[in-house]
């Protein structure tokens, strides 16, 4: 028996409807769990994951001066090392003792100036480098300030030079890099000479054994000259040579090796038996010099004579000499204040310091003697200042007769930038700009005149050295 119970309509309906109500309630339930857990999901996958950082790149931006904007500087980029020198010929540096000199040497001992090397006191008046100033400025290691071109724009252009003098130095340094023979030298007659003619020049444009561009051939120059003086007991010169000028080559190479010495010195770089070869070849410089102060061919001793042509570059290259602080400062001290003293007691009147005793033969050479007396500290002497009213007097530049003789101007514009001021603004507008336009096409100049340049080779390394006395390093040694 069944029991059923028999519901009334209203019943049936709050039925229907109570289901309905819960069937709704029960899906948005099941709507705000599934809401609920997607978000509690997304906080977790926040937690969980790492956020990137972004890089941000700064540049400095330079400075404004004049409301204009200078680029930033780019920085140096170390040269790399040149090809060493041929390993037959530096085997021979180093393992080769040095032969005993055919000729003796005057046994002198003489005793040499402060090793201040860029120190303000062994100048004229000193308005060079540094209009205002007393001196040059000193360079801060080599390569030093003035190594850079940006350096060397700003000297050109605060002492007067010029970017078209700037382009014929180096294609200048391009054509004599192209002229130099497979040994290492340049020329075929006075070999020594001509390759010290050629190192110098590279030397004043701040080129050294290890520049990127010049470097092989600056390093095998100076292996040639060292080999020289290995083999000759630190004589300079191709032997045999009975001629009575090679105290020229010895004095020019000798003054070329103690420059490149300076250089490797400061580059903490040394090159193979440099040091050594500069040491003998500077002494004989020392022990050459006769009684009288001066200097003569072949070194011979003079109690009253000298010859200046000679001295000049004994003075120059002991100069040099003095930077590599090979010697002690007593020694070359003494050595230089014989020569200046000898340089006072033979110039003449009028301000001029000739050839030999006689100031009228070769007066043109009073350049050198002032330009030597500056470099030793005697720049504001009565003689060189009477040097410099007697060069200011009498120095013309006209290219292609005798007042352009470039073995005079390779002093006087040395001589002429150290005292600087007027003097120096007028001597520079008589040459700068006709010695430029005299350079050839492929880079040399031509001239030959007596007392001046043998040959082209010559000329081009005394044009080149006087177009880099804007800023060349040592400018006759004087930093």
């Amino acid at each position: 028996m069944s029991l059923h119970a028999q519901l009334s309509p209203e019943a049936i309906a709050r039925l229907q409807a109570q289901r309905r109500n819960n069937s709704i309630g029960s899906i948005l339930i099941g709507i705000l769990t599934v809401m609920l857990i997607a978000l509690i999901g997304g906080l977790l996958a926040i937690k969980t994951i790492a956020p990137k950082e972004e890089t941000f790149v700064v540049y400095e931006m330079p400075k404004e001066e004049d409301d204009k904007i200078k680029p930033k500087p780019r920085p140096e980029i170390k040269p790399k090392k040149p090809s060493p020198p041929k390993k037959t010929t530096m085997n021979y540096i180093v393992n080769t003792r040095p032969a005993e000199l055919n000729a003796p040497v005057p046994d002198v001992t003489m005793p040499t100036p402060s090793f201040d090397l860029g120190t303000t006191t062994e100048f004229g008046n000193g308005n060079g480098f540094t209009p205002g100033t007393n001196g040059f400025n000193p360079i801060p290691g080599v390569p030093g300030k003035r190594c850079t071109d940006r350096d060397r724009r700003q000297r050109l252009k605060e002492t007067g030079g010029s970017m078209e003098g700037e382009r014929a130095v180096v294609r200048a340094l391009d054509w004599l890099q192209k002229t130099q023979n497979e040994d290492g030298s340049w020329g075929q007659k006075y070999k020594s000479a001509m390759t010290g003619f050629a190192i110098l020049a590279y030397l004043g444009h701040c080129e050294h054994p290890y520049s990127r561009k010049y470097g092989e051939t600056v390093s095998d120059g100076l292996t040639y000259l060292i080999d020289l003086g290995m083999k000759n007991d630190g004589k300079l010169i191709v032997l045999p040579d009975n001629s009575i000028q090679w105290v020229y080559e010895h004095a020019i190479s000798t003054y070329a090796l103690a420059e490149a010495q300076i250089f490797c010195k400061e580059l903490k770089r040394p090159f193979p038996k440099l040091k050594e070869v500069v040491k003998d070849a500077g002494d004989l410089i020392i022990d050459g010099q006769a009684d009288s102060g001066g200097w003569n061919y072949r070194y011979s001793n003079s109690p009253t004579q000298g010859d200046n042509s000679v001295g000049f570059w004994q003075i120059q290259a002991l100069k040099a000499c003095k930077g590599t602080s090979i010697w002690k400062e007593a020694k070359l001290k003494s050595v230089s204040r014989k020569a200046i003293e000898f340089l006072e007691k033979v110039q003449g009147q009028n301000g001029a310091i000739g050839y030999r005793t006689d100031s009228g033969r070769s007066p043109h050479l009073t350049g050198g003697a002032v330009l030597c007396m500056q470099i030793w500290g005697e720049g504001d002497s009565r003689a060189a200042k009477d040097g410099i009213d007697w060069v200011r007097k009498n120095s013309k530049f006209v290219w292609g007769d005798k007042s352009s003789n470039l073995y005079y101007h390779y002093y006087n514009a040395q001589a002429m930038i150290n005292e600087g001021g007027d003097v120096w603004d007028w001597y520079n507008d008589m040459f700068r700009d006709q010695l430029i336009e005299a350079q050839k096409e492929d880079g040399s100049w031509s001239q030959r005149m007596q007392h001046g340049p043998i040959n082209d080779h010559m000329a081009t390394c005394l044009a080149t050295l006087t177009l880099e006395v804007y800023y060349r390093f040592l400018p006759g040694t004087n930093n």
